[in-house]
């Protein structure tokens, strides 16, 4: 393994193994086996549980780090507990910008801290998959103004453990000061809007 692989890596994986944490309270909820990842640096937490993820980002580091491919496959190798290798591809991309992989192709969007990712590649996201997405740069509320999504779970977490949460889902994404939420609204503030409850994230199903 490289170097600059080990040191992006442990960049990522400061809070040690938390998002692996969290995709396994995901994987345990609901079957995937096909995952889209915009935005996702070095993050190759869905590779330790998943099969086919395909990554994507414009930041050169990225590149560098899916570049060494023996490196990344070690990493796996050792949270995956296999000598098998899942499939994993990387895009160097704007995820924005129009980019070659098929529509209603993927069982699982992963948005975490990365902008309006379901606003730009909903369009991949199978018909009856999940998008999971927190209220980063408001996203998640994004996602409440697609018709083609329905909330289907929150992501609760306490002391570094994940849970799924699908009862009284009214009770979530209510704002906490009455305002028009709309695209041009979220896009002005650039951040989440503040909930009356707060969960770590939210779980949309894809249903059109």
């Amino acid at each position: 393994m490289k170097d600059v692989t080990r040191e992006l890596w442990a960049k990522q994986d400061q809070h040690k193994d938390d998002h692996w944490r969290l995709f396994r309270a995901i994987s345990e909820w609901t079957d995937i086996e096909t995952v889209l990842y915009p935005g996702s640096f070095v993050d190759i937490a869905p590779s330790f549980l998943w099969p086919s993820v395909t990554y994507l980002d414009s930041d050169r580091r990225a590149e560098t780090f899916f570049s060494d491919r023996s490196g990344v496959k070690e990493i796996i190798r050792t949270h995956r507990g296999s000598p098998r290798s899942p499939k994993l591809d990387f895009i160097r991309a704007d995820y924005t910008l129009p980019f070659d992989l098929p529509e209603r192709s993927f069982d699982f969007l992963i948005s975490l801290y990365a902008g309006f990712v379901s606003e730009h590649c909903s369009k991949y996201l199978k018909v009856g998959g999940t998008l999971l997405v927190n209220s980063s740069h408001g996203d998640a509320a994004m996602a409440t103004l697609d018709p083609a999504y329905q909330l289907a779970a929150v992501v609760i977490t306490r002391s570094g453990d994940y849970r799924i949460d699908d009862q009284d889902l009214d009770a979530f994404l209510i704002p906490k000061t009455p305002v028009e939420i709309t695209p041009e609204y979220l896009h002005e503030r650039g951040k989440g809007i503040l909930y009356t409850r707060s969960p770590f994230a939210y779980l949309f199903r894809r249903i059109s």
